[in-house]
C-alpha cells in the first residue's frame, strides 16, 4: 500500500506530476538526486550479475559495486571491475581510499564510465581495509574524508557521498559521529549513508561487526534532525519495506542490505511502495526467472560460469514451497545444460512443485 510518506523527504520539492525518482535534491549544492531507496555495497554480492538480476524488480532502487580499491581502479582491469550494463542505472561506484589526489582520479574515472555517483566506503572494518587506511578507520580522521571529499567533487559534476559507521572503537558517541560529519560537511558530500552500528576495530570479525554491535537508528534519526540540511540514509538491520517507509518518517532514504541478499523479491514492490510509482509492474518470481534467461545465455557465451551468473538467484524463493528444489537445481552441476536452461529447468520444477502442493 502507497502511504503519505512514500516518497519522503523529496515530496516537498516536486509536484504531482513529477517522477520521484528524478527529483533533485532539495539540500542546498548537492548534487543528483536523492533516491528513497538503495541496495548496499556488499563484497562477492553486488557484482554486475547481481545487479542485473535485481533491475528485474526495481528500476528506481540505487544500486551499488563492490567496494574498489583506488589502486585497483588506476592500475587495474577497468572492464572487469567497472563495466555494468545500461540497465543497472541508477548505479554508485563504492571506491576504497584515503589518497586525496588518486580519489579524484578515481572519481573521474568513475565518471568517464558513466557511473551515477561515487560513494566512499568510511565503514568496512576488516583488517585488509585498516592496512590500507581506509574503511571504518578514517572516522576517526574526518579531515582526510572532507579532503577526499573536496578532491573528489572538484573533478566531477557527479554526487561524491560517503557511507560511514555510527562510531568506532572508543569514539562511539553520538557527538563523535555529529563532528564527523560536520567536518565532512564542509566539503559539500551530497549524502551520508549510515550504518547505525559502531565497528570494533579490534576484536571483532568483519562478519561479527555487522550483528553483534546494537543497532542505534535513534542517533541517526537525530543526525538528521541536527543537521536538516544533508542529505542522510540509514542502514542496518532494515529487513522490509514496511520498516523501510517508518524509517523514511525520519530520514531521507533507506540502504538495505543482507536483506536484500537473502530475500531479493522483498524489491519487487519498492517502485510501487517507496517510490510511488502506480505504474510500475510487478513481476512474479517465474518473470523475474525468465527475464535472465536470454542475460545468463550471452555472458556464458562471453566465458562466464554457470556459478557465476547463477548463484544470485538462489534465494528468489526464499520462504516460499519448491526453494529446496530450486536452490537444489541451481547449485547442481549440469555439464550437458546451458546456465539458461539449468534456470528453466528450475523453474519448471519449482511450478511442478506447487502444482502437486495446489492439487
Amino acid at each position: 500500500m502507497i502511504t503519505a510518506h512514500s516518497v519522503p523527504q523529496i515530496a516537498h520539492t516536486m509536484s504531482a506530476a513529477v517522477d520521484p525518482a528524478t527529483t533533485t535534491s532539495a539540500a542546498s549544492g548537492r548534487r543528483g538526486v536523492v533516491r528513497a531507496l538503495s541496495v548496499a555495497p556488499m563484497m562477492a554480492r553486488t557484482d554486475r550479475h547481481f545487479r542485473y538480476f535485481m533491475r528485474r524488480m526495481t528500476k528506481h532502487t540505487l544500486l551499488y559495486t563492490e567496494m574498489v580499491t583506488m589502486g585497483a581502479v588506476i592500475h587495474g582491469d577497468r572492464d572487469k571491475l567497472l563495466g555494468f550494463h545500461p540497465d543497472e542505472h541508477p548505479i554508485a561506484l563504492q571506491l576504497g581510499g584515503d589518497n586525496p589526489e588518486m580519489m579524484a582520479q578515481c572519481a573521474r574515472i568513475a565518471e568517464d564510465w558513466g557511473y551515477d555517483e561515487v560513494n566512499i566506503n568510511v565503514g568496512c572494518p576488516s583488517d585488509r581495509v585498516q592496512n590500507g587506511n581506509f574503511g571504518a578507520c578514517l572516522m576517526a580522521q574526518p579531515e582526510r574524508v572532507r579532503d577526499c571529499v573536496a578532491a573528489m567533487r572538484a573533478e566531477v559534476s557527479i554526487p561524491v557521498t560517503v557511507k560511514h559507521r555510527i562510531g568506532i572503537d572508543d569514539i562511539d558517541q553520538y557527538e563523535d559521529m555529529a563532528r564527523f560529519v560536520d567536518i565532512v560537511r564542509q566539503a559539500d558530500s551530497d549524502r551520508f549513508s549510515v550504518h547505525a552500528r559502531k565497528a570494533w576495530l579490534q576484536g571483532l570479525s568483519p562478519k561479527e561487526n555487522r550483528n553483534i554491535p546494537p543497532l542505534r537508528y535513534d542517533e541517526v534519526h537525530r543526525l538528521k534532525r541536527e543537521f536538516p540540511d544533508e542529505v542522510i540514509e540509514i542502514n542496518g538491520g532494515i529487513k522490509t519495506i514496511e520498516a523501510t517507509n517508518a524509517h523514511l518518517e525520519h530520514v531521507d532514504a533507506v540502504m538495505i542490505g543482507r536483506a536484500a541478499y537473502e530475500n531479493p523479491y522483498l524489491f519487487a514492490t519498492a517502485d510501487r511502495d517507496v517510490f510511488g510509482d502506480g505504474d510500475a509492474d510487478i513481476p512474479d518470481r517465474f518473470e523475474v526467472v525468465e527475464a535472465m534467461i536470454p542475460y545468463v545465455e550471452r555472458y556464458y557465451a562471453q566465458g562466464w560460469t554457470q556459478t557465476s551468473l547463477v548463484r544470485h538467484l538462489l534465494p528468489l524463493f526464499h520462504g516460499l514451497p519448491g526453494t529446496r528444489i530450486w536452490k537444489r537445481t541451481l547449485s547442481t552441476k549440469h555439464t550437458s545444460l546451458t546456465p539458461g536452461q539449468v534456470l528453466q529447468l528450475g523453474i519448471d520444477e519449482v511450478r511442478e512443485r506447487l502444482s502437486r502442493r495446489a492439487s
